[in-house]
């Protein structure tokens, strides 16, 4: 049976037209125009980023709640996850415009305490469909229930995997 996908070899143009707009773009981005124009594009990024930053860390600890007997380690943990996930190219949940800044930040929160506070990052996974759904669904299960600790203001005991997480510094993805 033959194949019915075509492949394309992109645009075909004269190698001069091509070397006179090179040129071109080269002399435009040589002008002072240019480079004051990305200055401020840069300027407005690192802005629009830092606004950014702040908006998801206020929705990290709105979606924690703890009590106020755990309010600096809520700012603690709030800090290391955005801290993690909202670099510009992390590729994580809270780069993400698809979903509300809430459910990212939910995501964000779910995901640190899956790496830092589980053994998954050193778990073997059977590859059947569905199984690593089904341990991802688990560990959130567990974290959120020591999430809800936190947030009744009840006191960990000694062997608390969130205390020992931000005491171990866990920040890495």
């Amino acid at each position: 049976m033959k194949s019915s996908k075509t492949f394309s070899r992109g645009v075909w143009a004269e190698s001069a037209a091509i070397e006179k707009i090179k040129k071109e773009l080269e002399a435009e981005r040589d002008t002072d125009g240019y480079r004051k124009k990305r200055a401020a594009d840069t300027l407005r990024r690192a802005e629009k980023q830092t606004e950014y930053v702040e908006d998801f860390q206020e929705a990290v600890i709105a979606f924690l709640n703890f009590h106020s007997r755990h309010a600096a380690l809520a700012r603690e943990l709030a800090g290391r996850v955005t801290a993690l996930a909202t670099p510009v190219g992390s590729g994580t949940v809270a780069r993400t415009q698809r979903i509300p800044i809430e459910k990212r930040a939910e995501a964000a929160v779910i995901a640190w305490l899956r790496h830092q506070t589980t053994g998954y990052d050193d778990m073997v996974i059977p590859r059947v469909k569905g199984r690593r759904r089904e341990v991802r669904r688990l560990l959130a299960r567990r974290s959120k229930e020591l999430l809800e600790r936190y947030r009744r203001g009840e006191l960990p005991d000694e062997g608390c995997p969130l205390r020992r997480a931000l005491q171990d510094g866990g920040h890495s993805g």
